[in-house]
C-alpha cells in the first residue's frame, strides 16, 4: 500500500494539472468606503521578530493632492536589505488603487523582486532573480477588480467598520507569478494597550488569505496556506495603525510591525 505522503503527492500533481487548465476564478469582494480622508503624514516604524529582535527601521510618508494620495513605505534592514512600497490611490467615495510599486532585495528576502501594478490598465510586471542568479520578467495583463488592495491594506484597516463581521478585498499576490486572491478581514474584539501614561483600546483584526478553487485546496493540502495576518487599529474619531503581525512578503516569516519611539541626542 502506498504511504500517505505518496498519495498526497500524487493527488497534488493531479490537482495542479487540473488547475492549469481552468480559467482564473472570479473573486467577489468589497470596496471600502472612505470614512476618514487621508492627508499629510510622516510616521516612524520598527520591524521585529515575534520575540522582539529588531530587524529594520521604517518610515511611512503620505501626501494628498485633492482625491489623489501618494504613500511611501520603506524599511531599511540592519543586514542591508531593503523593502520599499510606493502606492498611489484615489479616495473619491471609496478607496481605489491607481498604482503600486514594490521592491524587495537583500539577504532578508528569498529572492529580489520588483513588482509594478498599473491598476488603470491591469498591467502587472514582476522582475525577479532566480536561485541560480538568472534575471526574469513576467509581464501580464489581469482584469483587476475595483477593490484591489496592494499597498493599501493598513490604510483600509482604519476605515473597515468594526461592526461588520467580514470585509473582503482583493490582492495581487506574486509568487512570483501574479494571481488574484482574497483577503478576508474579520474583527476579533478590542484589546487594551498603553502609550506612556495613556491607556487605549485597539480593535484586533485577523486578515486571512483566501485562494479560490483547486489552487486553494492544493495550498492547504501541501501546507502552503499563507499564515493569517493580525492588525491592531485604534478607533474613534481619528483611527490610527498600532501594530501588525504577519508576513511582509509572499512566503516570508511572520514579523511584527509597530510604532517606533524617538531617541534624541
Amino acid at each position: 500500500m502506498p504511504g500517505a505522503d505518496s498519495v498526497r503527492t500524487k493527488l497534488a500533481a493531479i490537482l495542479l494539472a487540473c488547475t492549469s487548465m481552468l480559467p482564473p476564478p472570479v473573486l467577489f469582494a468589497d470596496t471600502v468606503p472612505v470614512r476618514h480622508t487621508e492627508g499629510l503624514m510622516h510616521g516612524f516604524l520598527v520591524l521585529r521578530t515575534l520575540d522582539g529582535k529588531a530587524l529594520a527601521d521604517g518610515q511611512l510618508t503620505q501626501e494628498a493632492q485633492g482625491d489623489r494620495v501618494t504613500a511611501h513605505l520603506v524599511f531599511r534592514f540592519k543586514d542591508g536589505s531593503l523593502y520599499e512600497d510606493t502606492t498611489i490611490f484615489s479616495q473619491r467615495g471609496t478607496f481605489r488603487l491607481l498604482m503600486d510599486h514594490q521592491i524587495q532585495k537583500g539577504p532578508s528576502f528569498k529572492q529580489p523582486v520588483d513588482t509594478l501594478i498599473d491598476a488603470s490598465t491591469g498591467q502587472v510586471k514582476v522582475r525577479y532573480t532566480e536561485e541560480k542568479g538568472s534575471p526574469k520578467v513576467i509581464n501580464e495583463r489581469i482584469a483587476l477588480p475595483a477593490d484591489v488592495s496592494n499597498g493599501l491594506l493598513f490604510t483600509l484597516m482604519k476605515d473597515v467598520k468594526p461592526s461588520a463581521p467580514l470585509t473582503t478585498v482583493s490582492l495581487v499576490a506574486t509568487t512570483p507569478k501574479p494571481r488574484l486572491v482574497k483577503l478576508a478581514i474579520s474583527p476579533h474584539g478590542e484589546e487594551p494597550f498603553t502609550i506612556g501614561n495613556f491607556r487605549h483600546k485597539a480593535m484586533h483584526y485577523v486578515v486571512r488569505v483566501e485562494i479560490a478553487g483547486a489552487a486553494g485546496f492544493l495550498a492547504r493540502l501541501l501546507g502552503k496556506q499563507p499564515p493569517d495576518m493580525h492588525v491592531w487599529v485604534l478607533g474613534g474619531e481619528a483611527p490610527a495603525f498600532v501594530k501588525a503581525e504577519g508576513p511582509l512578503y509572499a512566503g516570508g516569516p511572520v514579523w511584527r510591525i509597530q510604532l517606533a519611539s524617538a531617541g534624541f541626542f
